[in-house]
């Protein structure tokens, strides 16, 4: 896109939505790493849009050679106070950013949606930043999750994968489905090797926070969503597919 983005701004709540929900922070987070964590390769971690270290710090617990891209100036620095000093950030565009070496892990966690040249930055993955032998482990918010389906039959927006203008100002470009997520990592080279949903969801996640603050929902409903959606991946809250380096483009 030709227009300037301004990614400390994108990371602002907005009057239609919030940038992230305490959903995303308490539970998902956790859940994502409890997915990802059985595919792990041992050795270095390269986070992709770090944002302001929260899901870094999960990252901490499993790896001792982090490092980190954010575009966003504002996040890093917040990211810096929170976090270790022997992570490594790099302040830059994926599309641009200069890299010492690969890595055995690249984790890229609800941002491939806000990229503008998303099978661009895949490939970069694939042919300059994975280890022979490692896996990128790219997570996406779920066009198909049964809450934008039950907002699709409200008439609060058009289709599954509709990009409302909240979502638009937060920098969304598309909403992934597992078909289309596949195509865009495929297309980048890489070799899908597992492919699987991240907790079933009915409900939004301003919905989510409510609950979350009464004693209705237990960690054991949690742990029910989350094995449920093993059970159902396209009626997940996220998808996510594990990848291996593939023969290029």
């Amino acid at each position: 896109m030709s227009q300037t983005r301004d990614y400390d701004a994108e990371f602002k709540d907005n009057a239609d939505r919030k940038y992230a929900y305490d959903f995303d922070f308490d539970v998902m987070h956790g859940y994502m790493v409890k997915a990802f964590s059985s595919f792990y390769r041992p050795g270095a971690c390269l986070e992709l849009g770090s944002f302001k270290g929260d899901f870094t710090k999960r990252l901490v617990r499993d790896f001792s050679d982090i490092t980190c891209v954010e575009a966003s100036a504002e996040a890093i620095e917040i990211a810096k106070a929170a976090l270790p000093d022997t992570i490594s950030y790099h302040q830059a565009l994926f599309e641009d950013v200069d890299l010492p070496k690969r890595y055995d892990n690249i984790i890229l966690t609800h941002v491939l949606e806000h990229l503008d040249d998303p099978v661009g930055v895949l490939k970069r993955v694939n042919d300059e930043w994975l280890a022979p032998g490692g896996r990128l482990f790219l997570a996406c918010p779920n066009a198909n999750a049964p809450s934008r389906q039950i907002a699709v039959a409200m008439g609060l927006i058009t289709h599954n994968a509709a990009i409302t203008p909240a979502e638009a100002e937060h920098g969304h470009r598309i909403t992934y489905s597992l078909d289309t997520l596949e195509r865009d990592a495929s297309a980048a080279g890489l070799d899908v090797v597992h492919r699987s949903g991240i907790f079933f969801k009915a409900l939004a996640n301003f919905q989510w926070d409510r609950l979350m603050n009464t004693d209705i929902i237990s960690p054991e409903y949690l742990d029910g969503c989350y094995a449920l959606g093993q059970r159902y991946p396209d009626l997940c809250s996220s998808i996510y597919l594990v990848c291996e380096p593939g023969m290029g483009t």
